[in-house]
């Protein structure tokens, strides 16, 4: 039976860091185009470009391409191709430091896959075996028609650019497909990628060399892997829980009083109501997003949980009682799960430390 790798996200729609507008925005520099141009109609600034924390949403850096795509695309019809060799392994910060820290090319791509919104692309890779062959499909069905083509070229270079920084050489493609006329500039694509690829299919897929897969890659380094994969799932975490569904879940699970607040956590069917949807769209949805209203459930409590204990006198069990538990017991497992300690423990130690 065939193995399937699916990526955590359903789409592109997930927030991103700046480092991909603002290579695109740098590019276009290059070429005549200002940055005031490339950066019409999305509300960015030069400012918010050159801050590494900064976080928008795939729709603003899709403003971003579009009017690359308007300014350049006439005059270049390989901007994709051009613009997704750009994309270096130290483009995607602690996402990339994973790929090259990691044990094999094979483990760099499930952990890709894994985190893919940590990455730029809009197209979304699924990989599987088939007939012994290592085969990613990539899906651009939901990318806009207007910037699709560059989208698929910009992402697939940009995956074949990260790979060869990963090996120290370009990767071993056995064949690659496309679904869009063949360009003047398939030769090119050609030379690039190292093979012929074949225009006018039905989807746009890489084959892999499976021997490549299990080749130890040159900066493998198992702590460094390990440590980068933890800042990788906390970067997650956070992006997560501040967008999208899961945001609006967590925004009606947090008493309106704050820690002060007396009612306990409403329930999953109450939330739905609230959101006019359905219980079961809910649940759905929030596994879109890569969570479930339990676990936001779990993190608002722990959230609360510590600032209670931190910043008022209410015992353990009121506060259990006012995070919705029926007995304090239940309250001191959950908080020990979350934390390694009890209740109690926690409160000593922040007392110390206010001391």
């Amino acid at each position: 039976m065939a193995t399937v790798q699916l990526a955590d996200v359903r789409d592109w729609d997930f927030p991103r860091g700046v480092a991909s507008a603002a290579l695109m925005v740098g590019y276009a520099g290059e070429h005549g185009v200002s940055p005031a141009r490339m950066l019409r109609g999305t509300g960015l600034t030069d400012r918010a470009l050159a801050d590494p924390n900064a976080q928008i949403d795939a729709r603003t850096e899709l403003a971003v391409i579009r009017n690359l795509v308007r300014a350049l695309g006439g005059a270049l019809p390989d901007l994709g191709v051009a613009v997704g060799r750009r994309y270096r392994i130290t483009t995607f910060g602690i996402f990339g430091f994973a790929c090259v820290s990691s044990p094999t090319l094979g483990e760099a791509i499930a952990f890709a896959l894994r985190y893919l919104e940590l990455s730029f692309t809009f197209c979304i890779p699924v990989t599987r075996w088939e007939g012994g062959e290592y085969v990613a499909y990539v899906h651009a069905e939901r990318v806009p028609a207007d910037v699709r083509r560059f989208l698929v070229e910009r992402d697939v270079l940009a995956m074949h650019q990260v790979m060869t920084d990963l090996l120290g050489h370009p990767p071993a493609l056995l064949r690659a497909e496309f679904d869009y006329p063949e360009p003047d500039y398939a030769d090119r694509l050609s030379d690039i990628i190292g093979v012929r690829p074949r225009f006018g299919r039905s989807r746009n897929v890489l084959v892999m060399d499976p021997a490549s897969l299990d080749r130890p890659l040159p900066q493998a380094n198992e702590h460094t892997w390990a440590m980068c994969l933890a800042q990788c799932r906390e970067l997650v975490h956070r992006r997560r829980a501040r967008t999208g569904i899961a945001a609006e879940v967590r925004g009606r699970l947090v008493p309106r009083g704050g820690a002060d607040g007396f009612a306990a956590p409403p329930g999953i069917d109450s939330v739905a109501r609230d959101l006019n949807m359905s219980t079961r769209t809910l649940r759905r949805r929030l596994v879109d997003a890569g969570t479930s209203y339990r676990a936001l459930l779990d993190e608002v409590r722990h959230t609360l949980a510590e600032e209670m204990l931190s910043a008022t006198p209410l015992s353990v069990s009121d506060i259990a009682i006012r995070l919705g538990y029926a007995e304090a017991s239940t309250f001191i497992y959950a908080f020990r799960r979350w934390t390694g300690g009890t209740p109690s423990a926690y409160r000593r130690d922040r007392a110390g430390v206010a001391g």
